[in-house]
């Protein structure tokens, strides 16, 4: 029997501002989702937030993308909006872009990661879910994970891994989806995936068509969705683990380095993403550190055995220091790049806002007016 893992976040209701999920919107999310187990729409479900994010982790049979999983996710996020307009929580709604439901939250607001696969004999995941934050930020540690031996042994000594992995990368400028094979093509991976605000990595697959998918990441662009700046993405992930696939550890390893990622405040700004339990997952600080969160399951017929709150470890102790160390850092340069994003990623915040109210005032000078310019003399447009 095959399994399907959905997850699918959306921000419905900051409290306070966008630094977590009130306890309210959680109940109300479970108890949307226990009623749809006890009607057999799905087998489990375990409700958890990231910063402001709520999200919805769930298992059934009916495969990716389907409209009554998607639309059980809508009407969840439909309901605890309510509550949070109630609460008069921040930004109500705001990852809700359409009033009607169409068969898939795809393009609609909230972000998704789901995958189908035959449950193993023992079948551990991992899920992921990130605040203040874009997809991309995914890129490398998903990198390290299933293509780089110094950090995944298993690509160098188990025999199972040996022949690599597929990755899927699209451009969310484009809505177009590549694969690529390492370790041949490693090379065009990390050409593309090293502009993570373009090219981002959608699933994983092995080699192996015994074991197929080992990840899913959500690729949900708010701006170019929305065509405005309404809120970062704040990714989910999915990760498969063990028995031809990277052990929990290889998984982990990466998020020991705190990478830079592109988020945090008003989501303009360079900030280092971090590690964290459940308890720390609020982004209070210039809206940062973007946070990480790690949750990991073991599946039984679909059951959601867990979860373990997998970075409340103190291994994970010192990449939270070096992130507070390299925040400060970052900060000192207040807005100036490479603290605030480059001017192409900037063209999807608020900024174009202040552009255009100073559009008229810019002066066209030629040589003579240059020289006036710099004598003081210029006090209008001439040539």
């Amino acid at each position: 029997m095959k399994i399907t893992v959905s997850l699918i976040k959306a921000d419905v209701g900051g409290w306070p501002g966008h630094s977590r999920v009130h306890p309210k919107l959680i109940e109300k999310a479970r108890e949307s989702l226990e009623e749809a187990k006890n009607k057999g729409i799905i087998i489990d479900y375990y409700v958890f937030n990231a910063g402001d994010d709520l999200q919805l982790l769930m298992t059934h049979t009916k495969g990716v993308d389907n409209p009554e999983i998607h639309g059980l996710a809508w009407e969840t996020f439909k309901k605890a909006t309510e509550v949070a307009k109630e609460l008069k929580l921040y930004g109500a709604g705001q990852d809700l872009l359409s009033e009607a439901f169409s068969g898939n939250v795809r393009g609609m607001g909230p972000g998704v990661a789901e995958m189908e696969f035959e449950e193993r004999k023992s079948e551990p995941i991992i899920v992921f879910a990130a605040d203040k934050t874009e997809p991309g930020a995914f890129n490398l540690p998903m990198f390290k994970i299933f293509a780089d031996p110094f950090n995944t042994a298993g690509l160098i000594i188990d025999p199972t891994m040996h022949q690599g992995f597929k990755f899927h990368v699209m451009d969310v400028y484009e809505g177009k989806l590549i694969e690529l094979n390492s370790p041949e093509e490693m090379y065009d991976i990390l050409a593309l995936i090293g502009q993570p605000g373009r090219y981002v990595i959608k699933y994983v697959y092995s080699k192996n068509p015994e074991i197929g998918i080992a990840a899913a990441i959500s690729t949900e662009r708010l701006n170019l969705i929305a065509g405005k700046y309404i809120g970062k993405d704040d990714p989910v992930a999915i990760v498969r683990a063990q028995h031809g696939l990277p052990a929990l550890g290889e998984v982990l390893e990466p998020f020991t380095f705190p990478h830079m990622v592109s988020g945090a405040m008003r989501g303009s700004h360079h900030m280092p993403i971090m590690p964290v339990p459940l308890k720390y997952s609020q982004c209070t600080r210039f809206d940062g550190p973007p946070r990480l969160v790690a949750l990991g399951f073991q599946l039984a017929n679909g059951k959601l055995i867990g979860p373990a709150d997998l970075f409340d470890d103190p291994a994970f102790d010192r990449a939270r220091k070096i992130a507070n160390e390299i925040s400060d850092y970052m900060r000192r340069h207040g807005p100036f790049e490479p603290h605030r994003l480059s001017a192409e990623e900037m063209e999807y915040t608020t900024l174009p806002m202040v552009l255009k109210k100073l559009k008229d005032r810019w002066k066209k000078i030629g040589a003579e007016a240059k020289k006036a310019w710099a004598a003081g003399e210029l006090t209008d447009t001439h040539d």
